[in-house]
């Protein structure tokens, strides 16, 4: 039932840098865990970061270092901090909220282009 409203996206040139921001209308820490992913035209869906409820991030290794995952919790929303950015990063991006089922509640896209 939540609701996920998904901004910050645009057009950036590579190097640079963008913050992705997942705003839920509810509470985001009565889900296991929270994630963003990306996914190319073509290309399967890719998971790229998670953070779950205990504060615990994981990354997919070509984000390491230069992606960031983080949430608020008072403002029920969840962060993607992209710094260093490459072409290689252009995708949609998405939030997902995970439930105790595995169950994913998806935002909408939002597109990240990266230029060189």
């Amino acid at each position: 039932q939540a609701q996920l409203v998904v901004s910050g996206g645009g057009l950036v040139q590579a190097g640079g840098s963008l913050t992705l921001s997942c705003a839920s209308s509810g509470s985001i820490d009565s889900f296991g865990a929270v994630a963003w992913y990306r996914q190319v035209p073509g290309k399967q869906r890719e998971w790229v970061a998670s953070i779950n409820n205990s504060g615990s991030t994981r990354y997919v290794q070509s984000a390491k270092g230069r992606l960031t995952i983080s949430r608020d919790i008072a403002r029920n929303t969840v962060y993607l901090v992209m710094n260093s950015l490459t072409p290689e990063d252009t995708a949609d991006y998405y939030c997902g909220l995970i439930n105790t089922d595995a169950q994913i509640y998806w935002g909408q896209g939002i597109p990240v282009t990266v230029s060189s």
